[in-house]
């Protein structure tokens, strides 16, 4: 009987244990959703903060930097009302006074022409008359700084024979040899490494949150491949300007409807220059290259307000579009009556003004003075 007794109260105390080991097992899993909650939005703010180190370069009242962060949170949250699939997320930037250092004292392709014209040893003596010609114009131009109306075309023209003849690689080079020169308003800054490093950050912050980044200038394709390569996280793929003709070492006068490149062939610079890309001709290359219209656009002059227009309006996605204003007068060339000009430009089509004086901690480093 004993035995038997013995044999009842273990199994009355073997279940007691396994009735409390399920009643903590429920108390567990109780608990469960709301550790999961708590990592949920620990790890929103983890998320939030790197949002904000991203755009660590711009000032905390900074209207772009509140707007983007907002925007990216938006447009990344599926099911939200704002969602954009990652294969439409598309931002598209001029280069030149948007990315990099627009003018000094003259924008990067016209000093580049200015050298290959006037001080190359390899050129100058070769240059024709009316290469000489632009680049007496683009003289004036950077002592002025007025710019001459025609010098689109004519320094088009002029880029395009210059250089003809050269293979694109060549030419890659050649530009990359001189972004290595000093500018020179400022110290320890050449050419290449005049990007400015708040811009630099929207373009990484983007690509990180899935957006293809393109640019899309004024100067020509292969000088801008040239100078942004490297620099910038962007591939030379997505990097639009404008054009001269491309045709086959051995083509000459042949159409190239008829001709056949063949093994003995290189792809060299025509001598043809072909397209101015500002304005409209911004639209249209976005139109025709990429095949999407863009949800971001990011500019600096009325040669972009085109292409901003063309992004934010009729546009099935939210937008936005920045132009940054060259108040700028210690840190950069800045010019405060283009940049007031702009800042109301901005207010008149709904774009978002970008201070360079007020919105960002620095503009090429804490290494980089203005002379």
């Amino acid at each position: 009987m004993k035995s038997e007794f013995f044999k009842k109260i273990a199994a009355l105390a073997l279940a007691a244990v396994m009735s409390v080991s399920v009643l903590a097992g429920c108390g567990e899993n109780k608990s469960e959703p709301q550790s999961q909650n708590a990592a949920a939005t620990a790890q929103e703010e983890t998320k939030d903060e790197k949002q904000e180190d991203a755009l660590s370069l711009w000032t905390e009242d900074a209207p772009l930097k509140k707007e983007l962060t907002e925007y990216i949170k938006a447009i990344t949250e599926e099911g939200g009302k704002d969602f954009i699939p990652a294969g439409d997320r598309i931002a598209v930037f001029d280069m030149d006074g948007t990315l990099c250092c627009e003018t000094d004292p003259g924008y990067f392709d016209h000093k580049l022409l200015y050298h290959r014209v006037m001080e190359d040893p390899d050129y100058k003596d070769k240059a024709s008359k009316e290469e000489k010609k632009t680049a007496k114009i683009i003289k004036e131009y950077f002592k002025t700084g007025v710019y001459p109306e025609g010098l689109d075309v004519r320094h088009g023209k002029a880029v395009a024979t210059a250089f003809k003849g050269m293979t694109p690689e060549e030419f890659d080079a050649y530009v990359k040899a001189y972004r290595d020169e000093p500018m020179e308003s400022y110290t320890n800054l050449t050419n290449g490494t005049a990007f400015y490093k708040p811009m630099v950050q929207v373009v990484d912050y983007l690509i990180a949150n899935d957006f293809r980044v393109y640019i899309v200038s004024g100067t020509d394709r292969l000088i801008t491949r040239g100078l942004a390569d490297g620099t910038i996280n962007i591939p030379v793929s997505q990097m639009i300007g404008s054009d001269e003709s491309l045709v086959a070492s051995n083509q000459g006068d042949e159409d190239g409807l008829v001709y056949t490149f063949s093994a003995d062939d290189k792809v060299v610079t025509g001598g043809e220059f072909l397209v101015k890309n500002l304005k409209m001709n911004k639209v249209s290359v976005i139109a025709q290259e990429i095949g999407q219209q863009p949800v971001l656009a990011f500019g600096n002059s009325s040669g972009d307000a085109a292409m901003a227009n063309y992004t934010i309006n009729n546009n099935k996605y939210r937008t936005g579009a920045y132009m940054l204003c060259c108040d700028d007068t210690k840190r950069e060339n800045g010019n405060p009556e283009k940049a007031e000009s702009m800042a109301q430009t901005c207010k008149d089509n709904g774009y978002t003004a970008v201070s360079m004086k007020n919105d960002w901690t620095t503009i090429y480093g804490d290494n980089v003075e203005k002379k």
